[in-house]
């Protein structure tokens, strides 16, 4: 979790900040460094507690490590878990819900201590299936010792929580198969704050001048991880060298940015762009840009369980059509008319929705765009997502 200041805010940030108009008194936290925060806080004592937007932002001290794959990170997981032990002497308030967040499992042992501690309602939100995803996509076998503690503490938390929440419709049908009572699951997904929608910021000079000018613009704006089927999109540029009008644009950071780079070296993409990360207020101003929205995942049956990108409701936001590539059965682009959907691993067909969208009429693409923004608005706004939030506490 961060602020905007120190990260992007997101999801537990928008959260707290709406249950707090709704008139209850919220404690976010969090740790003081991870490898997502762009300006992680400093400071020299074990806790610091600022207001921010009406809540208590609680940043826990932690260790920094160098990146997602550090051994450090492993250890703040538990490191995170004992200090939250301290809290009782550093919070006056007794909590009437304590929201133990993963995807990392191991913090709930420390919430579950702490709403004993408080007789507390105990909510366990799992925004990744993990060790689910690390078997599935990182390649681990169930059978390792750390996956299998992690398993473990991961049928606790479904067995002993009051509530589970996740941000994938479909989870519960895997909840389930690891001893979760059904009537214990609530869907509540991830959104985009309607108010940057009026607070955009100008994109700067400088980063518009790395725009290409007078093309038909395919857009993807977030990290440039592995999960997120970048090879796929940067495959997909070689089947559109002939189309001399249409160009791909890479907005963001992450591990897998310099490989992408490299890869449109080898391949000769005359057509392919990279921009770094943009502040979190220009991301409104930089999907103006696009004329289509790209999104994908990986091809892997843990989409079966649904599909939590933030990027599709700020997609929808923008008013673009979007192209998802992914193997789910459960895309919302489709459910609101939003887009277009290609499998997963399908660079040719990414590219021929391209060539297909750049052939419809300006009125066509943007009567997908309107349907885009206004399934949004009607289930993705985090105003109406955290009421949904507080009927189920």
């Amino acid at each position: 979790a961060s602020t905007l200041h120190t990260g992007i805010g997101g999801r537990h940030y928008y959260l707290a900040r709406e249950l707090t108009k709704l008139g209850h008194k919220v404690y976010l936290i969090a740790s003081s460094y991870t490898h997502l925060l762009h300006h992680p806080p400093k400071f020299k004592d074990s806790v610091k507690i600022e207001s921010i937007e009406g809540f208590h932002f609680v940043w826990i001290n932690m260790p920094k490590y160098k990146d997602a794959r550090s051994k450090q990170r492993v250890l703040n997981w538990f490191l995170f878990t004992w200090r939250l032990l301290r809290l009782p002497k550093m919070i006056n308030d007794n909590p009437d819900v304590i929201l133990a967040s993963s995807p990392a499992p191991f913090l709930f042992i420390g919430a579950k201590y702490l709403s004993n501690f408080y007789k507390s309602t105990l909510v366990f939100e799992v925004r990744d299936l993990w060790p689910l995803t690390l078997t599935e996509i990182g390649g681990y076998s169930p059978k390792h010792p750390f996956i299998y503690f992690m398993q473990l503490v991961e049928d606790s938390a479904y067995k002993y929580s009051d509530i589970v929440l996740s941000n994938h419709q479909n989870a519960f049908k895997y909840m389930v198969t690891r001893g979760m009572n059904i009537d214990k699951f609530f869907w509540i997904p991830n959104g985009f704050d309607k108010d940057e929608l009026f607070k955009v910021e100008r994109l700067s000079t400088s980063t518009e001048k790395l725009l290409p000018k007078n093309k038909f613009i395919v857009g993807y704006l977030g990290t440039l991880g592995a999960v997120n089927a970048l090879d796929d999109f940067i495959e997909s540029a070689e089947f559109l060298k002939n189309e001399s009008e249409i160009a791909l644009v890479l907005v963001g950071e992450g591990k897998r940015k310099e490989f992408l780079q490299k890869k449109a070296v080898k391949l000769n993409l005359k057509n392919v762009y990279f921009i770094d990360r943009i502040p979190k207020l220009q991301t409104q101003a930089m999907l103006t840009y696009f004329d289509v929205c790209f999104v994908g995942t990986l091809k892997s049956k843990l989409y079966d369980f649904g599909i939590a990108s933030m990027k599709i409701p700020e997609y929808m936001a923008s008013e673009r059509p979007i192209i998802h590539s992914t193997s789910s059965l459960s895309s919302v682009v489709s459910k609101a008319n939003a887009g277009i959907i290609v499998p997963s691993n399908s660079p040719q067909e990414i590219a021929e929705a391209i060539i297909k969208l750049k052939n419809m009429s300006i009125l066509e693409r943007n009567k997908m765009g309107q349907n885009g923004r206004k399934y949004a608005l009607e289930n993705y706004d985090y105003e109406k997502i955290a009421k949904r939030l507080s009927d189920v506490l």
